[in-house]
């Protein structure tokens, strides 16, 4: 009899294991195609942001058309919820979509700047790379110099939410020094009516892309890391 129960018994205990063997090797399964994923995933580094960063040109041909201004207000959003010293938000932001403004400033500057400006380019149309739209960026003097990256910080945001919006973006400092220097180009710096010991600092065109600019090379041999 006690033979029987103990044959009974082992074969309980197997059929046990039998049906639980399944479930663990379920999930040892699961788990090792979780840890493949995130592998996979840490080994391409693919998602929408880096995406952007990745796809994201200096664009300097724009078509003829207007970037609506919901837009360029929810652009300039994203800029100035850019990290910034100590939250001090030391920047003013301007977004002008003005075609008059645009011909204005662009005639003010022609003969005085330093660079041929739209004598090669037969859709020439302004001097902020023919862009319909624009966000003017000012800070004030600090001895740290944080202002000024503040300022880039907010830019580079503005970029990348251009770019995720369909919209091309150029950086500029040359009209921003025109601006700053030549008596004709005062009441366009003016109009932004920036507030006293805030200086326009940069410039950056928004607009529909005329182009596809390839990627540039970069030198990845900058990247180091410290041990």
């Amino acid at each position: 009899m006690k033979k029987i129960l103990f044959t009974i018994a082992i074969a309980l205990l197997c059929l046990a294991g039998a049906g639980c063997a399944p479930k663990g090797a379920d999930k040892a399964k699961a788990a090792g195609a979780a840890a493949e994923a995130t592998e996979t995933t840490e080994t391409e580094m693919t998602n929408p942001v880096i995406e952007t960063i990745m796809a994201r040109r200096s664009v300097r041909h724009y078509i003829d058309k207007a970037v609506p201004r919901d837009i360029l207000q929810k652009i300039a959003e994203c800029g100035v919820n850019a990290p910034n010293a100590m939250n001090r938000q030391q920047w003013e932001v301007r977004i002008i979509d003005s075609a008059e403004y645009f011909d204005g400033l662009t005639q003010a500057i022609k003969e005085k700047s330093p660079f041929p400006m739209g004598d090669d380019d037969p859709k020439f149309r302004n001097c902020l790379r023919n862009a319909t739209a624009a966000i003017a960026v000012a800070c004030p003097d600090d001895e740290t110099g944080m202002s000024l990256i503040n300022v880039g910080l907010l830019c580079e945001n503005v970029c990348l939410a251009a770019k995720s919006l369909g919209l091309g973006s150029v950086v500029m400092a040359g009209p921003v020094m025109m601006m700053n220097t030549i008596p004709e180009a005062k009441p366009f710096l003016d109009k932004p009516n920036f507030s006293e010991g805030y200086k326009l600092r940069v410039i950056v065109g928004l607009g529909y892309p005329d182009e596809e600019p390839d990627a540039k090379p970069r030198d990845l041999g900058k990247i180091q890391f410290v041990d």
